[in-house]
């Protein structure tokens, strides 16, 4: 019976796709013995009215079929002969090739089946968010007592590039608040324009094969003419797929949700494809986000497991992205795309929301999510543990794009190599207040001579016995580990001074590695030299900024010029410091046991300074920045 009812439901669709022009009235099974026994047109033969009858019956059980379809569906495949096949419960119904068309099956109220013209063979499963759900999700981000400032700032805040061509790449900021989303997508942007610029010519590109490995970059230096020659369509497409890596990565590769708005939709599946941000724009007129049972009737969500469907969702949604909701609609994305429950299982207290009172800045959770697809608290590797049982979370592997800050700097935190060090030379840069993006054009700024690599494991393994957060010191049981590791062999004073005190404290030792033969593990140069550096950076802060520099003073009502800023830095970072230089030993005024301590000599003063130089030596110690014009802002 089951057999039968596929066949009926294949045949019914197949009539349904016909070019021919449809009967003018179809019965219903019965109706022909109600109204008398007639039933059909006169003069119609008994063979053509079984016929009719039989198609009839068939259309009957297919809708009956397809009322229920939604309920059913768990997965969408491709077939290799170009057919849809939709699997039902164990059963499958093959969409036959005809006319081209969509297949939008909308759960919700309205639980049918629409077949709808379009350029596209796709199966889209649109969902409506459940109200429990949506309650949950707008707690999650906002809280219980949000204030409409807040919700002002995240719902009138579009993800759009800057129309000036000094900072074209470059995403504009109006409002205060979700710096922290558009910095985010702003480094994988780069990414893609820098490092993969022909990836982006190509019309439909897969993004399968080119995240985990620097190798497949086609060159290791971008050119500098980079962002003068940039068209629309070629920062759309890294837009697009910077996005969609972000979500992809928050879903553990595995599924991307892609949230849209109820309100734009038939906008974008009509005729025309898509429309213009003016139309999106009036679409959205009095459209207001202040509740979870808001976003449920707002909201309309799409799941994809294919990276090619869902890239071709983005670039549909582009202009419901540019719109007043755009940074909102990619943060719920990203939020779904991880689940729900694995939000809060990652952070360290759940019950506080992820959007920060009382400035509505985006918590460091966000933005650890969309860096590295865990929306832990902090920004040290792996995790910390607390003793008890308890322990908190920081990043658990290497990311594409990383993270310095200058809180990092004002010895608030540390932040571990997995940030400190992605596999792309771009980094978000946070402050206290606002989150901006470093990047340089060519990877080798990242590169490590010898000595430097051999440091980097050194402390790597240091770090992977600290657990005290980043403060820098160690037991003697994890310090004998950390030198089985490295293969560092100390001579016995060596060992038994560092350990005298029953903790290591990195200085100290870095100080005898410093000194120590490198046959032995040391870090010891002759040359005293140790591999200089000098390189370029740039700097972008999205925000709207005064350009007027600081000798100028605005007459009257002049109102200043308000534009996102981009600076280019000369960073050059001297030759690491023999022990003499790099340390002095003698007492402490701070220590009342009068025990002596290691303190830093006098350095050379930088020819410039501002905060974003003490956030760059945070990744390269002791790197002096010059620049031309106003210093670079990162608030």
């Amino acid at each position: 019976m089951a057999d039968q009812e596929d066949e009926e439901l294949k045949m019914a669709l197949r009539m349904s796709m016909q070019k021919e022009s449809p009967e003018p009235k179809r019965s219903k099974p019965g109706e022909e013995e109600v109204s008398g026994g007639g039933g059909g047109e006169e003069g119609e033969s008994p063979e053509v009215k079984n016929r009719r009858r039989q198609r009839e019956l068939m259309a009957a059980a297919a809708e009956k079929r397809m009322l229920a379809l939604p309920k059913n569906v768990v997965l969408e495949k491709s077939g290799g002969s170009g057919n849809r096949e939709v699997e039902c419960k164990g059963k499958s119904v093959n969409l036959v090739k005809g006319e081209e068309r969509n297949v939008n099956l909308v759960k919700g109220a309205e639980k049918n089946v629409n077949l709808v013209k379009g350029k596209e063979k796709n199966v889209n499963l649109m969902e409506e968010l459940p109200l429990a759900e949506a309650n949950e999700l707008f707690s999650m981000i906002f809280g219980c007592e949000v204030t409409k400032d807040i919700l002002g700032q995240w719902t009138n805040q579009g993800i759009r590039f800057s129309p000036d061509p000094d900072t074209s790449m470059g995403l504009v900021q109006h409002e205060g608040g979700p710096c922290g989303v558009l910095a985010a997508i702003q480094a994988f942007v780069l990414k893609h324009l820098l490092f993969f610029s022909d990836d982006l010519n190509m019309v439909s590109p897969s993004l399968s094969g080119n995240v985990d490995s620097r190798r497949l970059a086609n060159k290791d230096s971008a050119g500098a003419d980079i962002f003068s020659s940039l068209s629309e369509e070629k920062k759309s497409r890294a837009l697009v797929r910077g996005m969609c890596e972000i979500l992809f990565m928050c879903g553990s590769n595995r599924r991307v949700v892609i949230a849209s708005l109820r309100t734009v939709e038939a906008i974008l599946v009509g005729p025309q494809g898509c429309s213009g941000d003016e139309v999106i724009s009036k679409a959205l007129e009095g459209l207001s986000i202040e509740s979870g049972a808001n976003l449920q009737k707002a909201l309309i969500i799409n799941t994809y497991t294919s990276s090619e469907d869902a890239l071709q969702r983005l670039e549909a949604l582009l202009p419901v992205f540019r719109s007043r909701m755009g940074a909102m609609l990619f943060l719920i994305s990203a939020l779904l795309s991880h689940g729900m429950e694995s939000v809060q299982a990652d952070r360290d207290d759940p019950s506080q929301p992820l959007v920060t009172a009382p400035f509505g800045h985006a918590s460091q959770e966000i933005v650890n999510l969309l860096l590295s697809g865990e929306a832990v608290a902090n920004v040290f590797d792996g995790r910390m543990d607390l003793g008890g049982g308890m322990f908190v979370k920081g990043i658990s592997t290497t990311v594409e794009v990383g993270f310095i800050t200058l809180l990092e700097s004002l010895n608030f935190c540390k932040v571990g190599l997995h940030l400190k060090c992605p596999a792309w030379p771009i980094w978000v840069v946070g402050s206290e207040s606002h989150y901006t993006v470093l990047f340089a054009l060519d990877t080798k700024v990242q590169e490590e001579n010898e000595l430097e690599g051999k440091e980097t494991k050194i402390r790597r393994a240091f770090d992977a016995q600290d657990q005290s957060g980043g403060g820098g010191f160690i037991s003697v049981e994890g310090f004998h580990q950390v030198l089985r590791d490295t293969n560092v062999n100390l001579p016995a004073d060596k060992l038994q001074n560092l350990c005298s005190s029953g903790y290591i404290v990195w200085s100290e030792f870095w100080q005898v590695l410093l000194d120590l033969d490198n046959s032995l593990g040391g870090l010891k140069d002759p040359s005293g030299l140790m591999g200089k550096k000098v390189f370029d950076l740039y700097h972008f802060n999205g925000i709207a900024k005064s350009v007027m520099s600081g000798n100028q003073v605005s007459s009257g009502n002049d109102i200043p010029v308000q534009r996102p800023r981009l600076t280019k830095l000369r960073v050059s970072v001297p030759p690491r410091w023999t022990p003499e230089e790099f340390m002095s030993s003698g007492p402490s005024t701070s220590d009342p046991a009068g025990k002596d301590s290691v303190t830093e000599v006098s350095k050379p003063e930088p020819s410039q300074h501002a905060p974003l130089v003490d956030c760059i030596r945070t990744r390269w110690a002791r790197a002096t920045c010059t620049w031309e014009g106003d210093p670079p802002s990162i608030v």
